[in-house]
């Protein structure tokens, strides 16, 4: 989409618009568009007119501003099939990206941020592959440093990364949908078209 075409579409100046694709994605250089509380957690119950009128013309921006962005396709399938995000994303809605994974058959596992930023645990059972998730993620750590940020004695660590030598976790095979088939679902969740499946 050219800038002419962004401007008129969106009502953005054309240096505006020029500015958000010099700096980057145009999510960064336009705060004011994508943090907005009606475009990143629209609220669940009735609006005023006023507030649909303002969400339907951020939506708008948004939506124009994702489109013309260079990075539209890698943010979609990051958004897609590796992490699950809030807010609008990709020119998608965090219910379009539900939709468009359920077409797919993607599940993304929700992040155990907790356990990667060193929050410690208490009196909770560790689990195995928590523990081989963190020193996967933390290599040049200590087995101390693992057993704080987990909250679990020492031994505990060791016992689990010996029975990891011992007996190694088969690890399943993801298969993930090519970008191709994420910008195919996308355009048919996106436009209320007809379902677009993964073949099995």
């Amino acid at each position: 989409m050219s800038t002419s075409t962004l401007s008129r579409t969106t009502g953005l100046t054309a240096a505006r618009a020029a500015r958000s694709q010099r700096r980057g994605p145009a999510c960064a250089s336009s705060p004011e568009v994508f943090q907005d509380v009606l475009v990143e957690d629209p609220p669940r119950g009735t609006m005023t007119r006023a507030d649909r009128d303002r969400q339907t013309r951020l939506v708008g921006q948004a939506r124009a501003l994702c489109e013309a962005c260079p990075l539209r396709t890698t943010c979609l399938y990051d958004a897609v099939v590796r992490h699950d995000v809030a807010g609008f994303v990709a020119g998608t809605t965090v219910r379009q990206r539900n939709e468009i994974r359920r077409r797919l058959g993607i599940v993304v596992e929700n992040e155990d941020l907790d356990t990667l930023a060193g929050v410690i645990g208490g009196t909770r059972q560790i689990d195995h592959d928590e523990v081989l998730r963190l020193r996967r993620a933390n290599p040049d750590e200590t087995l101390e440093q693992l057993a704080h940020r987990l909250g679990c004695s020492l031994s505990t660590i060791k016992r689990h990364l010996r029975r990891e030598r011992q007996e190694p976790t088969v690890r399943r095979t993801v298969s993930r949908p090519m970008p191709v088939q994420v910008l195919q679902v996308t355009a048919a969740v996106v436009s209320g078209g007809a379902s677009v499946r993964r073949a099995a």
